[in-house]
């Protein structure tokens, strides 16, 4: 036997040796067609015979966004229902658009209904950077206006969808907003973002923004984007409606009145108008020259807290807590607290700590300064009682009045329009009102009576800006001004300057709950208004009432 025969495997020994037999060895006389594929057949793999038309794709071969392989819409299978079938999506056209695209807002991307432009825009289509530009900027003016998170959003939206761009989705933190846009699912989107560098008080710039979205939301008002840039070029520009002098005396009668309203007389009246001036024009000062808000904010509170350790000093019998009491309403920052809880009940929880936060740094602000004058008053033999009675409830005509007094220059102070002016005033009469009968009349609760009055603020407030197609702000910011927690504050930093910490941190807690209660009230209000009531204009426009989407 030669060498090459006893190397080749005889077939009997190969077919029986499980030494050299494979288990997969195709068996002897099976005859298995061999192609040209793998024999490790995928099981995605289309079957042999089945022609699957092949449409032309634009995507590259294997893009996110390409439609698959096997895919073609003239042959698509019906569309899956669920059994519970799909939601219709019911808006009411007339309906303000703040309702409108806050339902929207509220509902996933795929559900919301497509966009009807109510803009004429040039052929081709809108420019998507120019229009998100100008959403940006409308956006700024609100938010650094002090608007709530999800109002800047609606606002956002709203301009987008009145020039026709659907998919957008606007984002507002504290000082950032941004907007995204993407014409199709496989088109890139756009996003474009801005910065609020810079805040301020103005509710006549305010409203003027708003008229300017409900134009643009409007069918009959065709706005053009260069029409909406000249527009919002002037209300950039515009002037403030009161001088400075104005806002001066405003602070100081607005001190004075809160004075009035805890049980001062007219001695009382003119030394927190005094104070409360002199606050405001050494605020002004720091201002100018670069210092940060807090400084400002503890600059502006020394003022009315030296005047009434003065009159103590001098033996003047005066209630000289109640000029510290109405020098400190001046500088409580009740919208920033209204506008921080109303972003956290509505979800936007990093707004609304921003916010907070803010308002923490500002009411430190004010504990540092009036507890310095009245730490070094309490050194030198100054007398004050952190258990002594205001007399608030003796007067209620006196007292109604200076409420409607306090809510007037609040109104001056926030740059509000003259023709807001008388219904804010109003508001806030009815909202002292009804917390004097409640508090001293039905012996409720403190906390609750605030509650209670600040509903109402929020729900005439609602109400009010609906009739005008407005902003709420400036019908119930300075309507909440009479119920701020001025005397809580005080009696608290008295307590501490006295080393009686423990009595001191309690009458703070009592003035952070009535901040708290004051916030929830204005929002439940408004919340109220929106849900339940319809109401209407001249136009008979009625609101939508508000889904439960999220």
């Amino acid at each position: 036997m030669t060498e090459a025969e006893e190397r080749k495997p005889r077939s009997d020994e190969a077919r029986y040796d499980p030494e050299i037999t494979s288990e997969f060895a195709i068996p002897e006389g099976l005859d298995v067609p061999r192609g040209g594929e793998s024999e490790t057949t995928s099981e995605f793999a289309v079957p042999q015979g089945l022609e699957t038309p092949q449409p032309p794709s634009a995507e590259p071969e294997g893009s996110a966004f390409g439609a698959p392989s096997t895919y073609s819409a003239q042959t698509a299978p019906a569309a899956f229902t669920p059994a519970t079938g799909v939601p219709l999506v019911s808006l009411i056209k007339d309906a303000p658009w703040q309702d409108r695209m806050r339902t929207m807002l509220r509902m996933p991307v795929a559900e919301r209904p497509a966009p009807e432009p109510v803009q004429r825009v040039e052929e081709g289509g809108p420019a998507v950077p120019r229009v998100l530009d100008l959403t940006l900027r409308i956006g700024e003016l609100l938010l650094a206006g002090g608007e709530g998170a999800e109002d800047v959003e609606a606002a956002m939206f709203a301009v987008c969808r009145s020039y026709g761009l659907d998919r957008c989705e606007p984002t507002v933190t504290f000082t950032l907003l941004s907007i995204s846009h993407q014409p199709s699912l496989v088109e890139d989107p756009v996003t474009a973002s801005r910065t609020v560098r810079r805040r301020g008080t103005d509710y006549t710039r305010l409203a003027a923004v708003f008229r300017l979205v409900d134009d643009l939301t409007d069918p009959e008002a065709h706005v053009s984007l260069e029409e909406a840039y000249r527009r919002l070029a002037e209300i950039r520009r515009n002037r403030h409606p009161y001088p400075g002098w104005a806002l001066t005396l405003a602070s100081g009668l607005l001190a004075g009145a809160a004075s009035v309203l805890v049980g001062g007389d007219p001695v009382v009246f003119l030394a927190a108008a005094v104070g409360a001036m002199l606050g405001d024009r050494l605020a002004w000062l720091c201002a100018g020259r670069g210092l940060p808000e807090f400084y400002q904010f503890t600059v502006a509170a020394m003022p009315p807290a030296a005047i009434g350790v003065a009159l103590t000093l001098a033996r003047v019998d005066v209630k000289a807590s109640a000029v510290i009491t109405g020098g400190l309403f001046a500088l409580l920052p009740g919208r920033a607290l209204v506008a921080g809880v109303q972003d956290g009940l509505t979800g936007f929880y990093i707004t609304a700590s921003a916010r907070l936060l803010e308002v923490m740094y500002f009411f430190v602000g004010i504990v540092t300064g009036v507890l310095t004058v009245l730490y070094f008053g309490v050194k030198i033999g100054g007398k004050l009682n952190p258990d002594a009675q205001l007399g608030i409830s003796g007067r209620p005509l006196i007292q109604i009045a200076a409420s409607m007094l306090l809510s007037l220059t609040f109104a001056v102070l926030l740059q509000q329009e003259r023709s807001t002016v008388l219904w804010v005033t109003l508001n806030g009469g009815v909202a002292w009102s009804v917390y004097g009968a409640m508090r001293y009349a039905g012996h409720i609760s403190p906390v609750a009576s605030t509650a209670v009055a600040a509903g109402l603020v929020g729900l005439f407030g609602q109400l009010l800006s609906r009739y005008r197609f407005a902003s709420a702000l400036p019908y119930t910011t300075a309507a909440i001004g009479p119920l701020l927690p001025g005397s809580a504050t005080y009696f608290g930093l008295l307590s501490m300057a006295q080393n009686d910490v423990d009595k001191g941190l309690v009458s703070l807690a009592k003035a952070a709950s009535l901040a708290m209660a004051i916030a929830i009230g204005v929002n439940l209000g408004s919340e109220i208004s929106r849900l339940f009531l319809r109401v209407g204009s001249a136009g008979k426009r009625r609101a939508a009432k508000r889904t439960r989407g999220f």
